[in-house]
């Protein structure tokens, strides 16, 4: 394995939020397993820790990066000097919501759902402070309640800032737009494969004939 930049799994969280590179190129630099930068994309993996710059740091440069961004092919190129920056891992503490808001969780949950589709049940969670089984229950239409709620915008509701929303959308859309290179990707080599085995299945019946025609 190439040589991992200083806190890998904080740099793969900075790069996933900051970067369009695809999740490949962010697992190989980070010597992570894709899947794993995939659930944090997905807000599954690497909860509670602080994003870390590598450019501050000094791992990477923004140069590198967008050459890397243009091109899936090519792998980032970890900087030698780096920097030891310390990071202090803060936790985030649990986010509190008054006893009279928390009524309006579900109808802000339903709401995202409806008119954010992309955001995952992790990040619906963690904006209104709800969990990611009322959101996937909400989602599949099998919340208990769900014929008596109402979509409301959470930013109006006040469960979250404007800002905050934003952010996590455009978190939302940068994973769906990687998901949509990796997809087209699989599906580029599967036609590959089909075209090859087209190939090799003609050249077998082109030599069958060939061993018929001599017979003859």
């Amino acid at each position: 394995m190439s040589e991992a930049p200083f806190m890998p799994k904080a740099t793969a969280v900075w790069l996933v939020e900051n970067t369009t590179l695809s999740f490949k190129q962010i697992a190989n630099f980070c010597n992570l397993h894709e899947l794993e930068v995939k659930g944090i994309a997905d807000g599954d993996v690497a909860k509670g820790i602080k994003a870390y710059n590598p450019i501050l740091a000094g791992q990477l440069t923004r140069e590198e990066i967008d050459l890397s961004s243009k091109d899936e092919a090519r792998p980032l190129i970890l900087t030698k000097k780096t920097q030891e920056v310390v990071v202090s891992k803060e936790r985030k503490k649990a986010k509190y919501t008054p006893l009279s808001k928390r009524k309006d969780r579900p109808d802000s949950v339903l709401w995202m759902v409806k008119n954010f589709s992309q955001l995952s049940d992790g990040q619906i969670a963690k904006l209104v402070g709800s969990t990611k089984a009322t959101v996937a229950l909400i989602r599949n239409r099998t919340y208990w309640n769900l014929s008596n709620l109402t979509a409301k915008d959470p930013v109006i509701l006040g469960l979250c800032t404007q800002l905050q929303f934003e952010k996590a959308v455009g978190k939302a859309d940068r994973r769906v737009k990687r998901l949509k290179k990796l997809k087209e990707k699989e599906l580029r080599m599967q036609e590959k494969k089909e075209e090859v085995k087209k190939e090799e299945v003609q050249k077998e019946d082109e030599a069958k004939a060939e061993v018929v025609n001599e017979n003859n």
